[in-house]
């Protein structure tokens, strides 16, 4: 009996594509799943865009998946929330993959008396809809972020993300909130329930130490790192905890 082929939890920016342009050996590497039958995921914790948006986007850059290949954090907060309090509100600010995640699941999206407050990526906060979402956090709204990533990479320089704006909330409320996406193991658990698989049979690949390899280390998967996006080599010294195989790219890498 041969032994079970690997599932594969793998990092959408800086190991797949870098803003819309594919990353060498990444196209190879999806098609060498797909044509070995092998159960994969491309995470992000980017909650901005539903996975319609991020389909396009992948394809754009020459890599063809399918809808249910694509999960975000926004996926993963729509579930954890429904999990916790079905059928529930939220007061959110976020983009629209966020908004349709929530809606999906059957909730009410309101500033009046909601179950939580959720914080997720969006270039678009308007400072009205901040300061309102501070009074409700104040107030004891239960406080939930997609992700902690303090900044987000864009062809004009590095943008503040959620986990900066997440910061601006929690000086103003007191609050600190419950992040979502990694390096959270409970984005990664989500996954591993979406796919239908256990931890010990499945591989992270990502190139960031922070939340990448840290979530996967954490969660019990093997770990591989990828020299693409913002991790050097001589980054790696630097942390407490080491992946289990570092590659320059995902061009090196045999399912």
């Amino acid at each position: 009996m041969g032994e079970k082929k690997k599932a594969y939890l793998i990092d959408m920016d800086g190991v797949l594509v870098f803003g819309t342009k594919p990353i060498p050996g990444a196209v190879e590497f999806i098609e060498r799943l797909a044509a070995g039958g092998y159960k994969y995921l491309i995470l992000t914790n980017n909650s901005a865009y539903t996975p319609l948006d991020l389909q396009h986007r992948l394809a754009t850059a020459g890599i063809k998946v399918g809808l249910d290949r694509l999960y975000s954090s926004a996926l993963a907060t729509a579930t954890f929330v429904q999990s916790q309090k079905p059928g529930g509100s939220a007061y959110v600010l976020g983009g629209t993959g966020l908004y349709q995640a929530l809606t999906d699941v059957g909730y009410t999206l309101t500033d009046y008396n909601p179950d939580y407050v959720i914080l997720g990526e969006s270039r678009f906060h308007s400072y009205d809809r901040l300061i309102r979402a501070a009074q409700l956090i104040s107030a004891g709204v239960p406080f939930l972020a997609t992700n902690s990533d303090l900044t987000g990479p864009a062809e004009e320089g590095i943008i503040p993300a959620c986990g900066a704006v997440a910061a601006l909330l929690e000086k103003a409320s007191g609050f600190r909130p419950y992040y979502i996406g990694k390096p959270n193991p409970l984005m990664m658990r989500l996954a591993l329930r979406y796919l239908g698989e256990h931890s010990e049979n499945a591989v992270m690949i990502g190139d960031n130490m922070h939340t990448d390899i840290r979530a996967g280390l954490e969660s019990g998967l093997e770990t591989v790192l990828v020299l693409t996006g913002v991790t050097r080599r001589e980054d790696i010294e630097k942390f407490p905890y080491r992946p289990h195989r570092v590659v320059e790219s995902l061009a090196e890498l045999v399912p």
